[in-house]
């Protein structure tokens, strides 16, 4: 009868921990997501929104020109939805292009300025930090549309494919792959969570969340900086600039966000 009693006690105490556990992993993400509400009042993208608009209509560069005639999709000049539709085919080009590819080819073509020399400036400088405002600016035109990449065209379709193989590629150090994180629901590390990008995450989150502004660096990260980021977690070698698998990653992400409802620029710890 001891044993029995002693067995129940074991149980029950068994119990209780599971519980307190659950419980306080629960009270972290939801402490972190109640941090992340405070922190969308004055969200410091705001500044990148407004120089990204200014560099928009300003002429400069060889050409002395600015950039409404860019053509981002949906023809020369219009901004609104087209982050929401991108990375798509551009027949101008011949390949598939991502938003930050697309404005640096804007950039060259219609303003002059070395889309070469842009792509070797390191993230945050010079002409590669308008970029970035630009691109925070655009995806702004589009916060709280739905995602709705195409799959028309046969590029778009080879990019998407490539983009599947590229996520679930294992190699590096540590034989990682983007999948070890993002492949799964329910994981998270270090109280953050982890999306399951195979699928639609959901509104506002993974794809649908960048560009956004990272409060623990106090620097604004655009989709391209965000893989970048990713490949030196996984010990990989950094990916160049607009590299056809980065926007094949974003091809692959954007269209398994389809019908999620974008919030970037959005905020992160």
């Amino acid at each position: 009868m001891n044993a029995l009693l002693r067995a129940v006690a074991a149980l029950a105490l068994s119990v209780a921990a599971s519980g307190a556990a659950w419980a306080q992993a629960k009270s972290a993400a939801d402490g972190i997501a109640e941090y992340r509400k405070m922190l969308e009042d004055g969200n410091p993208a705001e500044l990148f929104e407004a120089k990204g608009e200014d560099l928009w209509k300003k002429k400069r560069g060889p050409k002395n020109a600015t950039l409404e005639q860019c053509d981002l999709g949906k023809g020369p000049g219009v901004v609104k939805g087209a982050f929401v539709e991108l990375p798509r085919y551009f027949a101008d080009t011949g390949r598939v292009q991502d938003l930050e590819t697309r404005l640096v080819h804007c950039m060259a073509t219609l303003q002059g300025l070395d889309a070469a020399e842009i792509a070797k400036t390191p993230f945050g400088r010079g002409e590669m930090a308008n970029v970035t405002a630009l691109a925070t600016w655009v995806a702004s035109m589009s916060r709280g549309m739905k995602f709705n990449l195409s799959q028309a065209h046969a590029e778009e379709r080879r990019s998407y494919e490539i983009g599947k193989r590229v996520f679930f590629f294992r190699g590096g150090t540590h034989d990682f792959s983007c999948a070890a994180c993002h492949s799964a629901d329910g994981q998270r590390i270090r109280l953050q969570d982890l999306p399951n990008l195979t699928k639609n995450p959901g509104d506002g989150i993974g794809f649908a969340a960048w560009p956004a502004y990272r409060v623990s660096n106090g620097e604004m990260w655009s989709m391209q900086l965000r893989l970048n980021d990713c490949y030196r977690q996984q010990r990989f070698p950094y990916p160049g600039f607009g590299s056809e698998v980065t926007i094949a990653l974003g091809s692959y992400m954007g269209v398994n966000a389809k019908g999620a409802e974008s919030i970037a620029p959005a905020i992160k710890r």
